[in-house]
């Protein structure tokens, strides 16, 4: 499951045990990814707040289904297969239309930009040249995306779920997280509720 030692849902107790059962899905299952926090479960506590508040709040206004695709992109540029794996399969069930998100992964994978919308092209550009290339980024990056159409709240948005998920890619990469065990895609249901964590 990892590299480092992990804890079990049945294992844990105290402030771990309690955490747990805040992120649990179907049978008590805790992603491995929140599971490989067990030894300090104050990271945990950190990774979902940033997690559920740049992806899962309703207080965004860009699409949910965008932002898992930006979240898909990422880890692909950064050959993350855990949160390749479960994140399409969360694009896949906003979009509810397998076909399409095949084609968007397929375009994301081929460097292909998958969407009419130039701003959410655009986007993706940004997500890949932060990803990649961060210090090169220049004020008129963001000007350009202003012009496309988005406005600066959006462009935090983008910036905070390609920050998020170059944060997660690493942890999975750097500590050797599978997603042996897990339920692929599962994610917080409730937008509304910053401190709802369960994943349905």
């Amino acid at each position: 499951m990892s590299w480092i030692k992990t804890i079990s849902f049945e294992d844990a107790t105290g402030k771990l045990k309690r955490l747990y059962e805040k992120v649990t899905g179907p049978n008590n299952n805790v992603d491995n990814i929140m599971m490989v926090h067990g030894l300090r479960p104050h990271t945990m506590t950190g990774h979902m707040a940033l997690y559920k508040n740049v992806l899962h709040n309703s207080n965004n206004s860009l699409p949910k289904w965008y932002l898992e695709t930006i979240g898909v992109y990422v880890s692909l540029l950064n050959n993350c297969d855990y949160c390749i794996n479960h994140h399409f399969e969360g694009l896949r069930r906003l979009i509810d239309n397998d076909k399409k998100a095949n084609q968007i992964k397929s375009d994301l994978e081929n460097e292909n930009q998958p969407f009419e919308e130039n701003s959410y092209n655009s986007g993706l550009e940004y997500a890949k040249r932060l990803t990649l290339e961060p210090s090169d980024l220049q004020e008129n990056d963001v000007i350009s995306l202003r012009s496309e159409g988005l406005s600066d709240g959006e462009i935090l948005e983008i910036n905070q779920v390609v920050s998020y998920f170059n944060y997660a890619n690493r942890t999975v990469l750097g500590l050797g997280v599978s997603t042996k065990g897990d339920i692929i895609g599962l994610s917080p249901s409730n937008s509304d509720d910053e401190n709802h964590w369960n994943h349905q």
